[in-house]
């Protein structure tokens, strides 16, 4: 073997060494990595249904048939929100949707009477940045407290929802998202 050939068998086989090291790396920190993000999820989850329905003290989850990981676990269609009593006070959910860039998560909250929802939380999104990024500040997200289900469109349309200007398409599919739902609840309630 020549010296030249000695030298692409070494820088290769450092290359390789590097590789595997940097691979042993990562598997060590994923795991415990990934349970803290699930974890933060879930907490991030816990906080927003109390946002939204604050006079809730507690929330049944309402399974679906799906089985969405290896462990078994259901699908939560959606929360029903309970006072102290135990009396239902409300639905409180998370929706996916899709955005005018991509999938939106929605969370939404509405009266049991399905008359006027009680507020809405963008989760995740990747809505182009100064425009449709809008959807999560107080300016858009507050129009939804306390608004009829009735009006709940964009104004355009003769609702009660101001779109963000420069940014219809994430307006109403954030609008779309929470009409959707609430059907959804309704139609399994009913």
């Amino acid at each position: 073997m020549t010296d030249s050939n000695k030298d692409v068998v070494v820088i290769i086989g450092k290359l390789v060494l590097i590789s595997v090291i940097a691979s042993a790396l990562l598997a060590v920190t994923y795991v415990p990595t990934s349970e803290q993000l699930k974890k933060n999820y879930e907490e991030a989850r816990t906080a927003t249904l109390a946002e939204l329905m604050p006079q809730a003290a507690e929330f049944e989850a309402v399974y679906g048939d799906e089985i969405i990981n290896d462990e078994g676990d259901r699908e939560i269609l959606y929360y029903r929100a309970k006072d102290g009593s135990g009396n239902l006070i409300g639905y409180a959910f998370f929706r996916q949707h899709p955005g005018a860039q991509g999938l939106l998560e929605i969370a939404g909250g509405v009266d049991a009477s399905f008359n006027e929802m009680s507020g809405m939380s963008v989760m995740s999104h990747t809505e182009t940045p100064g425009l449709g990024s809008k959807i999560t500040e107080p300016a858009f997200k507050d129009q939804f407290k306390n608004v009829k289900v009735a009006d709940l469109s964009l104004s355009k349309s003769g609702g009660a929802i101001d779109s963000i200007t420069g940014a219809t398409i994430s307006s109403q599919a954030v609008v779309d998202a929470l009409n959707a739902q609430v059907e959804v609840i309704q139609g399994a309630e009913a």
